[in-house]
């Protein structure tokens, strides 16, 4: 599906169905140099079960017109007139990442649009480390190589992707390594900007979600502390065995995560 927000023209996966604004809305959001395509073990089952869904490429990236959005405000404020432009009146949104930053912030500022949040791979700060932004910022190969050795857990590392013949590791640096030049550095320095979580959980007042990796790198479980105690009202859900990228690396329980904490949404 394709829609215009703030003047770009932005492709959105709907999870095998049409969408339609009248049912309860789920915009996926993706992390830094991603796209709709990590949620496709999610999406599908939504779309199938009383959901209109979005699983958006942000501007840029994937199928999506436009240029990088350049920090974390703007990526909230770019997914309230998302909301907005699809015609749905309000929408649970479900970030990775960055895209989760992006829900806390659209969440605690725009709340009259947002019913819930799920938050994965969240952290109440994401420092990137300086060898990764360099790599990134140079355009280097060695940027998705880190992302995608840092981003998994050690059972992905051996294998284990439910599609048959397919390596996580390999698929995660292949799709890094298409996206537009910039755009991977543009989003890390996003994350690593980002300083207002505690400030933002604060103000967030509806139910949320944080889908953690016992095995995460990036964001280690004992980053997400002060956010999930930050939060008002809050569920956490830790996948033991699964590193940065849940969603890929544990697509089931991440989805039987999400089926409980949206249970009572679905018409």
């Amino acid at each position: 599906m394709k829609f215009s927000v703030q003047g770009h023209d932005i492709f959105a996966s709907t999870g095998g169905k049409p969408f339609d604004p009248t049912l309860p809305t789920l915009i996926f959001v993706h992390g830094a140099g991603m796209d709709h395509s990590v949620w496709q073990q999610q999406t599908r089952y939504f779309a199938h079960h009383g959901y209109g869904v979005l699983a958006v490429d942000l501007p840029a990236h994937g199928k999506s017109g436009g240029e990088p959005i350049a920090d974390v405000p703007s990526l909230g404020e770019w997914i309230a007139d998302a909301i907005e432009s699809v015609g749905a009146g309000s929408a649970t949104v479900v970030g990775h990442s960055m895209g989760a930053l992006a829900a806390l912030d659209v969440a605690a500022r725009y709340s009259s649009k947002i019913e819930k949040i799920a938050m994965l791979g969240v952290a109440a700060k994401m420092p990137v480390h300086p060898d990764l932004q360099a790599a990134a910022d140079a355009n280097d190969p060695k940027a998705f190589e880190l992302i995608a050795d840092w981003g998994h857990g050690a059972r992905a590392h051996r294998g284990g992707n439910i599609a048959s013949g397919i390596w996580l590791i390999r698929s995660g640096t292949r799709l890094l390594e298409r996206a537009r030049p910039g755009v991977l550095a543009n989003d890390l320095a996003a994350s690593d900007a980002y300083s207002n979580a505690l400030e933002s959980a604060a103000l967030v007042h509806c139910a949320s979600l944080c889908v953690l990796g016992g095995k995460d790198k990036m964001t280690p479980v004992k980053a997400a502390v002060p956010l999930v105690n930050a939060l008002q009202k809050v569920q956490q859900t830790i996948l033991q065995e699964s590193g940065h990228m849940m969603m890929l690396e544990s697509p089931g329980e991440t989805l039987d995560t999400l089926i409980g904490f949206l249970a009572d949404d679905a018409v």
